[in-house]
């Protein structure tokens, strides 16, 4: 089988293709720096869409998703964004965690993974 590597960089890549699934790194609102969670989520995940998209999916294939979150205070406004995002009647398993995250001016980071 072959693997297929998306946005391919010296440390990692924003995306994985091998035997039918799609792992995606973990994506921050590299455009929202500082921004509000709202604008953050909304950030990642036009980011995590545009992902699926070349690699030939979306998020109605979606199998599992991984969220960080720099505080739980932000969990209510994060899912408020999720839950107008998710495909209806797609929702994949889900883990969401506090965590600190790779640099301050970041709240979010998701990774997902979906079906071809």
């Amino acid at each position: 089988m072959t693997i297929k590597r998306v946005d391919a960089g010296a440390r990692m890549s924003q995306a994985v293709i091998h035997g039918g699934i799609v792992y995606t790194a973990g994506q921050v609102a590299q455009d929202k720096k500082g921004g509000s969670i709202t604008q953050q989520t909304q950030n990642v995940l036009q980011r995590i869409d545009n992902l699926l998209k070349q690699a030939g999916t979306d998020k109605a294939r979606l199998l599992s998703t991984t969220i960080w979150l720099s505080s739980m205070d932000y969990y209510d406004e994060m899912n408020a964004v999720w839950d107008a995002w998710v495909a209806p009647g797609n929702a994949p398993g889900r883990a969401c965690v506090e965590c600190r995250l790779a640099a301050p001016h970041f709240d979010v980071e998701i990774a997902v993974i979906a079906a071809l």
